[in-house]
């Protein structure tokens, strides 16, 4: 026999449109803004790092601001030889999730302020974390492929020095432009998974890089960041565009989830993947991918159609990535390297005024029962 007492409270599976708290940083009620600007706006005006500057310090920085925040990025752009040490000896077949989970937990035994919980200390933690995920992500898959390590470049971008150290080699005008896209608009998006998470972890009092370790473990699962990589899978298993019609309605009617369409909250659409739609595009020319692009457009049609799903921001984002030539086991580390400055902001924003993030249940389970003893218990 089971409780199943009347209760007055209501249950809401995933906490769907539960509201779980307040914040400043972002909304998506009006599109998708930080701070108050339409993410269109930063990803046709702005940099990544101008834009990890207003997340973090509510305001786009001056000239002055944004040139000192740049220097104390690229004097952070660094990882002590132990953690390079440690990437060097884990497996090559782990997934590269859990390997920056590990390493950014790692990093917290180096960090001199990690104990100090204060707003201005959390400010420091979180930019150096910044600066040091896109290490920790390049040296990684370079060990992985049998080569050494390239070392930061202080002079350039987040988003340049994130592919002059994965490929040794400085990356073109329009590769840094798409990066810088693609970090903007995967930077924050208000009570996702991950950043719940890392709040929940925080709200207990602990430090940032628990919270942060804590976001990328939810962020690895394939309803969440892993999406884009699952994404990609997808168009490598179609493969070419004159079978992607067969393919998807095959699919279809299979009643197979096909990774990178609807979201929990966009049920119109994803502004995210309206905007990188034409970026993405625009790089498909450039670098001889149109029959994927064209593959992408017929699925994504169907999609619509059948199921009345439109694309999420990982659908064009997975093959923004491919055209860069970046494997698909980085895709989701990328996404950590542009959302660690959302989840800091989080972080922040819930260690300033905190409150304990302990929900109820309601109990199904079975009614009051009394002790019986082991000789008296039947098989």
């Amino acid at each position: 026999m089971t409780t199943d007492k009347p209760t007055s409270e209501t249950y809401s599976p995933g906490l769907e449109g539960v509201i779980a708290g307040e914040t400043s940083i972002s909304t998506v009620d009006t599109g998708l803004t930080y701070r108050g600007y339409a993410i269109e706006d930063l990803a046709e005006h702005s940099t990544y790092e101008e834009v990890a500057y207003l997340i973090l310090y509510g305001e786009l920085p001056t000239a002055r601001q944004a040139s000192e925040f740049r220097q104390r990025l690229g004097a952070a752009a660094s990882v002590p030889k132990e953690i390079i040490e440690a990437l060097r000896r884990i497996p090559k077949d782990t997934p590269s999730m859990d390997v920056l989970r590990s390493a950014v937990s790692l990093l917290a035994h180096w960090e001199p302020e990690v104990a100090d919980n204060s707003h201005d200390a959390n400010l420091r933690k979180a930019e150096r974390l910044l600066a040091k995920v896109p290490v920790v992500v390049a040296a990684r898959q370079r060990l992985r492929t049998g080569q050494e390590p390239v070392a930061a470049d202080p002079s350039l971008t987040l988003p340049a020095n994130l592919l002059w150290m994965l490929r040794g080699q400085k990356p073109s005008d329009k590769q840094v432009h798409a990066m810088d896209v693609s970090l903007i608009l995967y930077a924050e998006h208000e009570f996702n998974a991950s950043a719940f998470s890392a709040r929940c972890v925080v709200s207990t009092l602990s430090d940032l890089h628990s919270g942060i370790t804590a976001a990328i473990g939810a962020l690895k699962g394939p309803l969440h960041g892993g999406a884009n990589e699952a994404a990609m899978e997808v168009l490598q298993e179609v493969g070419t565009a004159d079978r992607a019609e067969q393919w998807v309605r095959k699919a279809l009617a299979e009643k197979r989830r096909i990774m990178g369409f609807g979201h929990r909250v966009y049920k119109q659409g994803d502004p995210r993947a309206v905007y990188l739609k034409q970026l993405t595009a625009a790089v498909a020319a450039e670098t001889g991918n149109q029959d994927m692009e064209r593959m992408a457009d017929i699925i994504e049609a169907a999609v619509r159609s059948e199921k009345k799903l439109p694309p999420n921001v990982d659908w064009p984002c997975a093959r923004l990535y491919h055209y860069l030539g970046l494997p698909v086991d980085l895709y989701t580390p990328l996404f950590v390297v542009a959302r660690v400055v959302g989840w800091s902001a989080h972080i922040i924003e819930q260690l300033d005024n905190n409150r304990l993030i302990r929900p109820r249940s309601i109990y199904r389970g079975p009614a009051p029962r009394k002790w019986i003893p082991i000789s008296q218990r039947s098989e």
